[in-house]
C-alpha cells in the first residue's frame, strides 16, 4: 500500500485521521498514508494551495467537506465563514497541486457539492450538480466517491467518470438495533421524493413502508419553495409499531419534526429519524423542543459531515455514527483495485 497517498482538507480533518488509522490497521501498518498540502487565503479572499509533498505515481485520495460551514478566514478584516462553493474551489486547487504527477486521482466528498441543485425543474435553471462533476472530469479525476446522493441521477453527467455512491444504512441500523432493541418496525417516507431510500431501508429490514406526501401552496414562493400546507399519510396503521423516518438530509428540520408530531398523534410507540446528513442550518432549538414535547426519540446521523462538537456532547437526542471505518475500506478496495459490490452487498444483507 506505499502507493498510496491521502490528502485531508481542513474541512473534514477529523473524520480523514480516523480514516489515516483505520488504513494503517487494515493494511497492518504504523506509518501515515497522509499527504500535507498547505491551503492559504490571501486577505482579499483568494485562495492558494501548495503540495509540501511530491504525488508522483501515487495514488491519491482527496477528501473534503463541501458542507463544513466552520472553518473561518478573515477577508478585508471581516471574518468569513467558508462556504461549499471555496470548499470546492480548494479541491480543484489541490488536483492544480499535484501538476498532474499522480498516478490516479480519487476525489471523496461524502456531501456531494450543491446535490440540491442537482437536476432542473424551471426552463432556465442552473445544474451546478452536473457542472461541478464535469469540472473534475476535466482536471482528469479518475473517480468520485460520495454517499446518499441527493439523485443519483446526476452521474449521467460524466458517463466516463466512476461515480461510486455508497450508502450508511448498514452501519446506522447496527447501531440503532444495538442501542434500541427495535421492534414491530416500520419505515416511513416523510416525502415522496425519499420514497425509494423509505423502500430501501425497509428491504433491509423486511418490514412495511409508509409515506408521507407533501401538499405545498404552489401560488406562494418562500424561501425559494412552496410552502407546505398539509403532510397527508399514506400507508398501513403506525399505532403500537416502532417508526424510522429515513431522509437522506436534515436542513432546517421543519418536515421530520411535523412528521414525528403526526405520527404520535396516529399512535407511534416510538419514532426514531435518520439522516445521512444533518445540516441544522436553522439551529437545533426546533430538534430539542420537539425532543422535550415527545416527538421523537432520538435522531440517528453520521459523522460525513461537519456538526458543531457542542452540538453533538450536549443533545441526549443525538446519536451520531461513525463512517471512518467505511470509507478506508472503499479506499483500500480502490487502491487494490477490486470490485465495491460487497459495499452494495452489506446494505442489503443486513442481520
Amino acid at each position: 500500500m506505499s502507493g498510496l497517498k491521502l490528502i485531508v482538507l481542513d474541512s473534514i480533518k477529523g473524520l480523514g485521521r480516523s480514516v489515516d488509522k483505520n488504513l494503517q490497521k487494515l493494511n497492518g501498518v504504523t506509518k501515515t498514508y497522509l499527504m500535507d498540502v498547505d491551503v492559504n487565503r490571501f486577505n482579499n479572499g483568494e485562495g492558494k494551495v501548495t503540495s509540501t509533498e511530491n504525488g508522483r505515481d501515487k495514488d491519491v485520495f482527496i477528501m473534503s467537506d463541501v458542507g463544513n460551514y466552520g472553518i473561518e478566514y478573515n477577508m478585508h478584516g471581516i471574518t468569513t465563514h467558508m462556504s461549499p462553493d471555496e470548499h470546492f474551489q480548494d479541491i480543484k486547487r489541490v488536483i492544480s497541486a499535484l501538476s498532474g504527477s499522480a498516478r490516479k486521482i480519487t476525489v471523496i466528498m461524502p456531501l456531494l457539492y450543491q446535490s440540491r441543485q442537482d437536476k432542473r425543474k424551471l426552463a432556465r435553471e442552473s445544474l451546478d450538480c452536473a457542472m461541478a462533476l464535469q469540472e473534475l472530469e476535466r482536471l482528469n479525476v479518475n473517480c468520485i466517491v460520495t454517499f446518499d446522493a441527493h439523485e443519483p441521477k446526476v452521474s449521467n453527467a460524466i458517463p466516463n467518470t466512476p461515480f461510486e455512491n455508497f450508502f450508511p444504512t448498514d452501519f446506522i441500523l447496527d447501531k440503532i438495533i444495538a442501542m434500541e432493541h427495535p421492534k414491530d418496525m416500520l419505515v416511513i417516507s416523510p416525502d415522496i421524493g425519499a420514497m425509494e431510500r423509505a423502500r430501501y431501508y425497509s428491504e433491509v429490514l423486511h418490514c412495511d413502508v409508509g409515506l408521507f406526501y407533501k401538499r405545498r401552496d404552489l401560488s406562494k414562493v418562500v424561501n425559494g419553495k412552496n410552502p407546505i400546507v398539509e403532510h397527508a399519510y399514506m400507508g398501513t396503521d403506525v399505532a403500537e409499531k416502532t417508526c424510522l423516518v429515513v431522509d437522506d438530509m436534515i436542513a432546517s428540520g421543519g418536515t421530520m419534526i411535523e412528521v414525528g408530531q403526526k405520527l404520535r398523534e396516529r399512535g407511534a410507540k416510538k419514532v426514531y429519524f435518520i439522516a445521512t446528513f444533518s445540516l441544522f442550518t436553522e439551529g437545533i432549538n426546533a430538534f430539542a423542543k420537539a425532543y422535550e414535547e415527545g416527538i421523537f426519540d432520538k435522531l440517528y446521523t453520521t459523522n460525513l459531515t461537519y456538526i458543531p462538537e457542542e452540538i453533538v456532547k450536549n443533545n441526549k437526542w443525538l446519536c451520531v455514527v461513525d463512517a471512518s471505518k467505511r470509507i478506508s475500506e472503499i479506499i483500500n478496495a480502490l487502491h487494490e483495485g477490486k470490485g465495491l459490490e460487497h459495499f452494495a452487498e452489506l446494505d442489503f444483507h443486513h442481520k
